[in-house]
């Protein structure tokens, strides 16, 4: 799955010297207004510019955000519709989806990696715990009777928590909500004591000791909470995360408009305006090409197959 990934992403097709001569159509894989579309309508519109044709950005969601990558995987390889990935839709379902009516891996390709977010393990401000370690003896302490929250089965903050169980070799009890916001709202009244979300969704909460952050899932600290430590500092360096996102192709679209997509996305992201507004936001711009795209993606789906066939998570 992963060297047909790396394979197809270099695969030589025709000469597409005067691409684009139409508008593209980006596929958001969720409803306007969140960060992923956020994130798509300010490169689009950066990258437009290099590409010297409009790109349109088509909000499709469901399923977890696989609506709108099948539309993608099953589109014409002409670069004229490409994905605003992230791991939802490509690295996780492999190992989680009992039924998927595509192959993530195989039959979508990596054109640039744009931004990292980082994830927080979270717990109420009125909590005892600090720290990761308190987190982990508490849970060993009373295993089975802790609960924690999740944005719903099979997303990145429950497989996470599933990493961090594994690591820690912990009993709490999977919670799974319909979205982020009843999830903090339940951590923040004791309904649940721990979850792993975002730095940006939680940072106001933070700011107003509402909820205690007591590690970052990124090799580096967030600048949103630059005073809370690592995973790895903590002791915990196999619960290290990026959680990323980027454009995907269908497979099969020619080398030359790879590399054209490829640099129009990369400079957008890296522009400062955009690279402002986004860490603002809380993401990591990191304007990675397609080759490098294709390492983090692979890393990725080792990853989450490992954690989710040891722990048995499925989508029913």
């Amino acid at each position: 799955m992963t060297a047909a990934l790396g394979a197809s992403v270099f695969t030589f097709g025709v000469r597409a010297d005067d691409f684009p001569t139409h508008p593209i159509t980006l596929i958001v894989p969720f409803a306007a207004g969140g960060a992923i579309d956020v994130l798509a309508r300010l490169t689009a519109e950066r990258a437009a510019r290099e590409l010297g044709q409009s790109i349109v950005i088509d909000n499709r969601g469901g399923a977890a955000g696989l609506i709108g990558a099948a539309s993608v995987a099953r589109a014409e390889p002409d670069g004229y519709m490409l994905l605003m990935a992230s791991a939802a839709q490509v690295t996780i379902p492999p190992w989680v989806n009992r039924v998927l009516t595509f192959d993530p891996p195989r039959d979508l390709v990596p054109v640039a990696h744009l931004v990292d977010t980082p994830m927080v393990l979270i717990v109420s401000a009125k909590s005892a715990m600090r720290t990761v370690d308190d987190f982990v003896t508490q849970a060993r302490g009373h295993r089975g009777a802790l609960n924690y929250a999740s944005t719903g089965v099979g997303t990145i903050s429950h497989l996470l928590m599933e990493s961090l169980k594994l690591a820690a070799d912990i009993d709490i009890v999977h919670v799974p909500y319909r979205g982020a916001a009843p999830a903090l709202n339940d951590l923040q009244a004791g309904q649940v004591q721990g979850m792993f979300t975002s730095t940006a969704s939680v940072a106001p909460l933070v700011a107003g000791s509402k909820l205690r952050p007591l590690a970052v899932t990124t090799p580096a600290r967030s600048p949103l909470m630059p005073d809370v430590p690592t995973m790895a500092e903590s002791g915990w360096p196999t619960v290290e995360v990026v959680v990323w996102a980027g454009i995907m192709a269908p497979a099969g679209v020619p080398r030359t408009i790879v590399r054209k997509l490829e640099r129009a996305f990369v400079e957008a992201v890296l522009a400062p305006e955009v690279r402002d507004r986004l860490a603002r936001l809380g993401a990591d711009p990191v304007g990675r090409g397609a080759r490098q795209f294709a390492e983090v993606i692979e890393k990725d789906l080792a990853l989450w197959q490992r954690v989710a066939l040891a722990q048995g998570v499925k989508v029913e």
